[in-house]
């Protein structure tokens, strides 16, 4: 097991991990991107403050929770009125582009690499900004697709339709009756592809993306290797951070770069093969494209 510590103060200004990190990126011959909620929230997509008031003020003033993350695990009392607060959730966090330049600016860096990306992150942005579909893999599900709740079958459905249609026909805090969306297979609720237990479902797609990303990480062995984190906390360090510190650990060629406004830590044992940013990550993309 990793024991994890604090990164020590560097030596080295702001500036200089700046240069050092567009200086690795260029010269990689693969690049991992790990990213975690913290760039989307960079780039944006923040789920409380103004952005919360703008679009869930008579959510908030009737249920009295305070951002939108909150919400989604309100027990509220109707169907109709679970879909007009999932719809509106949906449609501003996957459907509407909000991307403030970060995701464009570190697709920017890496367009003409050789690169994938893993991320726990479920709002499109990836794909809205120009990156490959083959390239990535999205471990925790998708905004925009629907699974049986039960689940019946190991389907996913796209939901752009329905969501745009709950959003337009809702009044009142509530979706009509027949908006609410039922599995075509066996009758049962549909609920949002998102892992929260052990019902989530991993669709064809989803292992087909898995299966791309082990096939890179095999393919780049022995390479010169990049493994650059955004924005991933301790939530869910199973899923990214901790298999970065191994690859990383195992692979003589490869570095570690962490950005996050919040602390970032990493093992003893990579850290003169490591380096980490604590800083808004849209302000440090922005800094290493210049």
């Amino acid at each position: 097991m990793f024991l994890r510590q604090k990164m020590k103060e560097s030596t080295e200004t702001y500036l200089d991990k700046v240069k050092i990190i567009k200086k690795e990126i260029n010269s990689a011959d693969a690049i991992v991107i790990g990213a975690g909620a913290g760039l989307s929230t960079s780039a944006g997509a923040k789920y409380d403050g103004d952005r919360f008031e703008k679009y869930f003020s008579d959510f908030r003033e009737r249920y009295g929770f305070e951002d939108m993350y909150s919400g989604g695990f309100y027990p509220f009392e109707s169907d109709e009125i679970y879909w007009a607060y999932w719809s509106r959730y949906i449609n501003i966090n996957r459907y509407e582009d909000v991307d403030n330049g970060t995701y464009k600016n570190l697709y920017e860096l890496v367009k003409d690499k050789n690169y994938f990306v893993i991320t726990t992150n479920v709002d499109h942005m990836f794909q809205k900004a120009g990156f490959d579909k083959s390239r990535l893999f999205y471990t925790q599900g998708d905004y925009g697709l629907f699974q049986c709740s039960v689940p019946c079958c190991q389907k996913t459905f796209d939901n752009e339709d329905t969501v745009k249609k709950m959003v337009e026909q809702q009044k009142d805090m509530k979706i009509p009756s027949e908006l609410v969306p039922i599995c075509p297979n066996c009758g049962a609720k549909m609920t949002m592809n998102l892992r929260a237990d052990d019902k989530f479902v991993e669709d064809e797609g989803w292992h087909k993306a898995k299966d791309r990303y082990v096939k890179f990480l095999d393919d780049n062995l022995d390479k010169k290797i990049v493994f650059l984190e955004f924005g991933v906390g301790l939530n869910t360090p199973g899923i990214i951070k901790y298999p970065f510190w191994r690859m990383v650990k195992n692979r003589e060629n490869a570095k570690y770069i962490s950005i996050s406004l919040d602390s970032t830590y990493i093992p003893e044992k990579i850290a003169d093969r490591s380096m980490c940013i604590n800083d808004d990550i849209g302000k440090v993309l922005t800094d290493i494209k210049k």
